[in-house]
């Protein structure tokens, strides 16, 4: 009786409130399976980073994952960060988690490698910020 074996691979999704990009990789990182964007699915640029876009990107990208004999992954997700970028991952990272799973790939691990800095260069705004 043979187990079912699941081959694991890496969703890497970038989500900003500008677009959201997702690329799956093996599990090494690699070798790139299948990648879409927001971009890719809407026409208007203002829909790029909806969750609507994310979902059907994320859609396209599974299925030449799956194509390609991955059954599971890990997800990592990425927000701008960085010196003056949000920490927080825009409004399509949920949803295209959410498609992932409806595909029918087994979901593993969810972390967060948003780029943090650990003290850094002044931020642009000068001694009393952007005034608004």
């Amino acid at each position: 009786m043979e187990r079912n074996r699941i081959r694991w691979g890496i969703a890497h999704i970038f989500s900003s409130y500008n677009n959201t990009i997702i690329h799956i990789t093996d599990i090494t990182g690699t070798e790139t399976l299948g990648k879409a964007c927001g971009g890719m699915v809407v026409k208007a640029d203002r829909l790029e980073g909806s969750p609507t876009a994310a979902m059907a990107a994320a859609k396209r990208a599974a299925e030449s994952a799956i194509d390609k004999g991955i059954t599971g992954i890990h997800v990592k997700i990425k927000a701008p960060g960085g010196h003056n970028g949000p920490n927080t991952p825009g409004p399509g990272a949920q949803a295209a988690i959410r498609a992932l799973s409806r595909m029918g790939l087994r979901i593993g691990t969810i972390e967060d490698v948003t780029p943090l800095p650990h003290d850094t260069c002044r931020k642009k705004g000068g001694k009393r910020g952007r005034r608004v």
